[in-house]
């Protein structure tokens, strides 16, 4: 990697800063940071995806580490669906080395799609945590809900965060916030995953990844409590807004291939 001019660490460390708060909020922050880091002379696109999991999680644990504070988490739901989420996403990425990711983007797209006008039609969903199942079925959708999340985190990525917090706030009954403050602890874990993949194959650019994650941290915190103060219809409409982006972003990029 060449040496940075301070504009350009002053611009990544405002990425990394965006990302995390949008990532605290309601997913999506690799919209912002990933492609700031890509711009990074000489950095490999693996490189990039490597400093971008190493800023992200330190964000990500920060905010999660906040909402639990702050929020009423339920803990006993959450880390199970992580442990299982860390263990489908390394399935996942397994299979991203032999599946084109090309495959799943019309799928993907439509999914999205299929969120938005979710959020948009029923905006009273998720107002009020109303759990749908207890006990064993409650947990067991649960966890099926993390392996499918997960899976798919780890052979694709984008939009993990929105179809989880959706997912938990449907299929579960959990309110916005709280399905927010679940999914970050989740998320924790998938980017855990993916961290020590890429870790373990010598990609990462610690001095990088640590001080964006630093402005990671001071966005996900900032994040965590902007959601906290503002509630569920400030976390809707900033759903919608993420969600919309991300169905340009990949319908742009299946056009362009």
């Amino acid at each position: 990697m060449e040496a940075l001019a301070p504009t350009a660490i002053i611009l990544l460390l405002f990425a990394a800063l965006l990302a995390g708060w949008v990532d605290a909020v309601v997913g999506g922050g690799g919209l912002i940071q990933l492609p700031a880091v890509l711009l990074v002379p000489g950095l490999t696109p693996v490189q990039a995806l490597a400093v971008n999991k190493l800023s992200s999680i330190c964000g990500t644990i920060t905010s999660a580490v906040t909402y639990y504070r702050r929020t009423t988490t339920d803990i006993k739901t959450a880390l199970p669906m992580a442990t299982l989420a860390l263990c489908a996403s390394c399935g996942g990425a397994a299979a991203a080395t032999i599946i084109p990711a090309q495959v799943f983007t019309p799928i993907i797209i439509v999914a999205l799609f299929a969120v938005l006008v979710f959020t948009i039609v029923k905006p009273a969903e998720g107002e009020l945590t109303a759990l749908r199942f207890t006990g064993r079925k409650h947990l067991g959708i649960a966890l099926g809900l993390a392996a499918g999340i997960g899976f798919y985190d780890g052979i694709l990525g984008p939009g993990t965060g929105s179809f989880l917090m959706m997912g938990t706030v449907v299929f579960l009954g959990y309110s916005m916030l709280q399905s927010v403050a679940q999914t970050k602890i989740i998320n924790a874990a998938t980017n855990l995953g993916a961290l020590i993949f890429f870790t373990l194959g010598g990609h990462q650019i610690w001095a990088l990844g640590l001080l964006m994650g630093f402005a990671n941290m001071v966005g996900g915190y900032w994040g965590a409590r902007t959601a906290i103060a503002r509630g569920a219809g400030f976390i809707r409409v900033l759903m919608v807004v993420v969600v919309s982006a991300l169905i340009l972003k990949l319908g742009w990029d299946a056009l362009a291939s």
